[in-house]
């Protein structure tokens, strides 16, 4: 199983300028946000990448990207229909073949040398089946992702097999149906933002859409008939995520890749000054 292609959604419509947006990167060198997320997918051995963008936004896109080392197609959402009809929009464009997949709008700092991608495709490499990335996240964090269920795999650290997948469950949905043995009391496995899939949820999300054109096609119920009809992982703490639409996200993700940074002495005196000037006002 070898994995060469990415696909990155950028179309939503309340966040397609979160690309554009310019942070100070780790090393110091201020880049556009899809620069700093194609780079991540780069590193990961990634040689084509195609970007799903809202009409008209492929040549905004295509200037934010310069000096990347990959081969970069766009594809167009030309209605906004839900984040599943977004991936499904790319179907022509990966072939059959498995692919990585991220958001356009999150930022990933991993806790290794490998960076969150390299982590999660060397797995689905090794088991040659679909992994999703998924942090261990609070109750109170399930209206805003999909969620997963399901059990560790023996003699694996962080590795899960996954057995469903609900999107924005309420917490009595997830305390029926997505404890994991070994988490916390309270705490469940959300996405993060970052997948390997197969070609198969291609074919899921365009049954989907076919029975229901004029409803908004969603990924997590298709990831939840994958985990149905194919071996599906899922991968813990391999790093943080950032979601830059969030409130105060794109502050929050900058702070995080300064004091990821090589500059983060600088980044830390800066913070600290701050907060001393606020305590003596």
């Amino acid at each position: 199983m070898r994995i060469t292609r990415a696909l990155i959604t950028a179309a939503s419509p309340v966040q397609q300028t979160l690309p554009l947006q310019r942070l100070v990167d780790s090393d110091g060198i201020s880049k556009t946000l899809l620069q700093i997320i194609v780079s991540e997918a780069v590193h990961a051995g990634i040689s084509e990448v195609v970007i799903v963008v809202a009409p008209h936004m492929a040549e905004p896109y295509r200037s934010a990207i310069a000096d990347v080392h990959a081969e970069i197609r766009f594809v167009e959402q030309t209605r906004p229909r839900g984040y599943g009809h977004a991936v499904l929009q790319a179907r022509q464009a990966m072939t059959q073949e498995p692919f990585l997949h991220l958001v356009g709008d999150h930022i990933y700092i991993a806790d290794t040398t490998r960076n969150c991608a390299q982590q999660v495709v060397d797995l689905a490499t090794q088991e040659a089946c679909a992994v999703s990335a998924v942090q261990s996240s609070r109750e109170h964090l399930l209206p805003y992702y999909g969620v997963i269920g399901g059990r560790p795999v023996p003699g694996r650290a962080q590795v899960y097999t996954i057995d469903r997948v609900i999107e924005k469950p309420t917490p009595t949905q997830a305390e029926q149906h997505l404890l994991v043995p070994g988490l916390r009391a309270g705490h469940y496995l959300c996405q993060f933002g970052m997948h390997v899939l197969t070609p198969t949820i291609f074919e899921l999300l365009a049954h989907e859409f076919a029975r229901n054109p004029d409803s908004s096609l969603q990924l997590s119920p298709a990831l939840n008939q994958l985990a149905q009809q194919e071996r599906y992982l899922a991968l813990a703490h391999i790093g943080r995520r950032y979601d830059t639409g969030a409130k105060y996200g794109l502050l929050t993700a900058q702070l995080a890749l300064g004091l990821h940074g090589n500059e983060r002495d600088e980044v830390m005196a800066t913070l600290v000054e701050l907060l001393m000037h606020r305590r003596g006002e």
